[in-house]
């Protein structure tokens, strides 16, 4: 059971209002990396938690979201009063009032529709839904998952201070950019209480593959780093002689039942390519000037972009 406690957990404190700032504050409202995703995120893993202490943790900052999720969406309400005001009262000259809604971002939107209230949509206007949510079950996954959450919404929150030089909301959101530090530390924590985290799941990797590297990045300076280089690595660059990686072909093939091979057979021999004559086609109906190499000769072309401009100049004018 929840209780709302009616003092926010940091003060908000606007300077003036601003519209379109309040639209870009809603990434952080009902974004990807938003608060409402993050306690939605963590209040479903948590309950489906058998851990007794990953339970709590997950449940604690689930509901520490929900009121961070209070502390940018009063931002975004403070940041639209005034647009709240005069569009709901026709105080202000159209003019005025139309170039006070669309300065930027989508903020007409949300004073037409949500009067001015934080809507649960991402800053350009996208509903958040709960595809967002990427829980798969597995603490030593989910918990990876979280960890790269924080750390998004830690970036973009870096992103939004960057955006304002109001004091009151420049404090407001150091807190909150802040609070995501914090949770990645507690996720850190509990991932690595988990003896033998890595590779998440069960089953263990397969010998033969988990140490390789494939350097698919040829051509040019290689570049190396522990990541592809060391003990750590049984290196693969010469891919022709290393692949297939199981020693097979590499043909994909299945088994199939004498009907469904007689109807391919059928299926083959109706859709077969003719290897032999050439085929006037639509291009070689149309081609004209430029077209190139065709069955009935050569349209030519241009030498360079400004032999193709003239050409093209050429043709409008005629």
């Amino acid at each position: 059971m929840f209780m709302h406690n009616k003092r926010l957990q940091y003060t908000v404190r606007v300077s003036e209002p601003n519209p379109v700032l309040g639209s870009f504050m809603l990434e952080q409202f009902g974004g990807p990396d938003g608060e409402l995703a993050a306690a939605m995120r963590y209040f479903t893993q948590g309950l489906g938690e058998d851990d007794p202490g990953r339970k709590d943790m997950l449940l604690d900052i689930a509901t520490e979201e929900l009121s961070h999720l209070e502390v940018i969406g009063s931002i975004v309400a403070m940041l639209n009063k005034g647009a709240k005001a005069q569009i709901s009262e026709g105080s202000m000259k159209e003019a005025e009032l139309y170039l006070s809604l669309t300065k930027g971002g989508n903020s007409h939107t949300q004073s037409l529709l949500y009067g001015g209230g934080p809507a649960l949509t991402n800053s350009s206007g996208v509903p958040w839904t709960a595809a967002y949510i990427d829980s798969r079950g597995d603490p030593t996954c989910d918990l990876r998952s979280n960890i790269a959450a924080e750390s998004r919404a830690k970036i973009v929150y870096e992103r939004l201070i960057n955006l304002t030089d109001d004091p009151g909301i420049k404090d407001a959101l150091g807190f909150l950019m802040t609070r995501e530090i914090a949770h990645q530390k507690s996720f850190e924590k509990a991932l690595y209480a988990i003896a033998d985290n890595f590779p998440p799941g069960k089953l263990p990797g397969l010998k033969p593959f988990a140490d390789t590297y494939v350097n698919t990045s040829q051509g040019g300076v290689e570049q190396n780093g522990p990541w592809n280089s060391g003990k750590q690595w049984d290196r693969v660059d010469d891919l022709e002689a290393a692949l297939p990686a199981d020693g097979g072909d590499g043909d994909a093939t299945v088994q199939l039942s004498s009907i469904d091979t007689t109807a391919l057979k059928a299926l083959a021999t109706r859709t077969m390519s003719q290897q032999g004559g050439d085929p006037k086609t639509g291009a070689d109906l149309g081609a004209g000037p430029g077209a190139g190499k065709v069955t009935d000769g050569d349209k030519g072309g241009a030498e360079d972009m400004d032999e193709a401009e003239a050409m093209a100049k050429k043709r409008t004018a005629a």
